[in-house]
């Protein structure tokens, strides 16, 4: 398995820290609003990244954060006289239920920087103690020339850096590049005490922290998006690696920005949609199928137009899968001879599926190969198909459709009956219409959509599939 390192500027063989396990850091959003289509793509983009290595057999240790702390959060909390905290608790909860609408998994941890205190003031300590970070009047600074290596992920050498920066408001740094660790407590703002009195900490500090807190001194995969790439991440590294006198992470990941009909995404535009915003219009699985629809490492394009295709798109997928069920029902063959090509097909997909995520999680490639899963199920299979054959591709289509958290997996573990349960309802529907009682039939059917499962009468018998 090959993945793009940031870090070295090439695919690289991925090799864990500890067989079998992979540690994982993601950056999360900053909890002042409900997160937006650039914050859905590294949680839609990583889950997967996360489902694959589960399906090779890892065991992912995977961190979220949340920054529930930041001056967005607190502008907020003052426009609504409220304290911070509850800015934060609030969409903290919608940010998960969003997640869970884009059938995200839940990380193994979601840390908060209001509950890391302690840790962000241990690691700040220590970076004073062996001469990266200096206090001045109640705010902590890295020196950033202290580190050797600060530049190394971005490619930015200090000096030039220094030389294009703008004037600095802030005249107790000792060089424009320095950043802030903690700073001191303001006028309404939450504080929390410290040696260098009360105050908050930095932006950058949280993600260092956390990452060793949850995962260790070194972790295999450090994944966000590209706009992180500079200042935060490359910050990241040089707190984490004077801190912990260690490299911090073997692997960096960054999936690529999302324009919005060829325009880059932001506020001042005016093209700036939440995704609660864009699950009003199109359903949360079809925002995932869109996004795992483009390789993560590029720039994506979101426009009506191409919702409107993805849509589509998952449609066809959702329909031969309707199919696929309404066969195996209805099938009761034994495997034959001439099927040994269909099953020699079902090899080759499978198999383009998994080089294609071998090769730095293309995911593009990996929908490509449903697809492929999908004509297969129109073209090569009858409800004459034998049973084996059609468990077999059902087998497949469930569990690569698993790996990317789209239909039928997503269906399947969301509906509220198992598939015996529905068969037997259909049946006793059935029976109701054969004994002419059709308000029983309908009541049954409304059951069943009740329940996320759509019926179809069609000549060949009913067909079901899940909403």
């Amino acid at each position: 398995m090959k993945l793009y390192n940031t870090l070295t500027r090439k695919k690289e063989e991925f090799v864990p820290i500890e067989e079998g396990r992979v540690k994982m850091y993601v950056c999360g959003p900053t909890v002042y609003d409900y997160i937006h289509i650039g914050n859905a793509r590294p949680y839609v983009i990583f889950d997967t990244v996360r489902r694959y290595f589960e399906y090779k057999g890892y065991k992912v240790d995977y961190i979220q954060n949340f920054t529930d702390v930041d001056d967005k959060i607190i502008r907020r909390a003052n426009e609504e006289g409220v304290d911070a905290s509850v800015i934060a608790d609030r969409f903290v909860k919608e940010a998960l239920n969003d997640a869970y609408g884009l059938n995200v998994k839940p990380a193994t941890k979601n840390p908060r920087v209001t509950e890391e205190m302690d840790n962000i003031i241990t690691m700040i300590s220590t970076l004073i103690e062996k001469g990266y970070a200096y206090e001045v009047n109640g705010s902590v600074f890295y020196d950033t020339k202290a580190f050797k290596d600060y530049g190394k992920l971005s490619g930015k050498k200090i000096d030039e850096l220094e030389a294009g920066a703008r004037i600095e408001v802030d005249q107790n740094k000792k060089s424009p590049m320095d950043f802030v660790l903690w700073k001191p407590k303001k006028e309404g703002e939450p504080a929390w005490s410290s040696p260098w009195g009360e105050g908050r900490p930095g932006w950058h500090i949280e993600c260092s922290v956390m990452a060793k807190a949850y995962l260790g001194d070194t972790i295999d995969i450090h994944a966000g998006g590209e706009d992180l790439i500079f200042p935060h991440h490359e910050n990241e590294i040089a707190q984490s690696e004077a801190a912990n006198g260690a490299t911090f992470s073997n692997y960096w990941m960054h999936n690529g920005f999302i324009n919005v009909d060829g325009v880059k995404m932001s506020k001042s535009e005016g093209n700036f949609f939440t995704i609660r915003e864009i699950s009003e219009k199109f359903p949360y699985e079809v925002i995932r199928f869109f996004i795992l629809s483009g390789h993560y490492r590029g720039p994506i394009n979101f426009s009506r137009e191409l919702m409107e295709s993805a849509q589509n798109g998952l449609e066809r997928i959702k329909n031969a899968y309707s199919s696929l069920v309404f066969m195996l029902n209805n099938s009761d063959g034994t495997l034959k001879e001439d099927e040994n090509a269909t099953i020699e097909k079902l090899n080759g997909i499978r198999k383009y599926f998994e080089d294609s995520m071998d090769d730095d999680f293309n995911t593009a490639d990996a929908v490509t190969a449903v697809f492929e899963l999908s004509k297969l199920i129109n073209v090569d299979l009858n409800e004459n198909s034998s049973k084996e054959l059609l468990e077999k591709t059902k087998n497949e289509f469930d569990e690569l459709c698993d790996i990317l958290g789209i239909i039928p997996a997503k269906q399947v573990k969301n509906s509220e009956l198992t598939e015996d349960e529905i068969l037997a309802l259909i049946e006793k529907r059935a029976e109701a219409k054969k004994n002419k009682d059709y308000a029983g039939a309908d009541k049954i059917r409304q059951e069943l959509s009740d329940k996320g499962v759509v019926l179809e009468d069609t000549r060949q018998g009913v067909r079901w599939s899940y909403k």
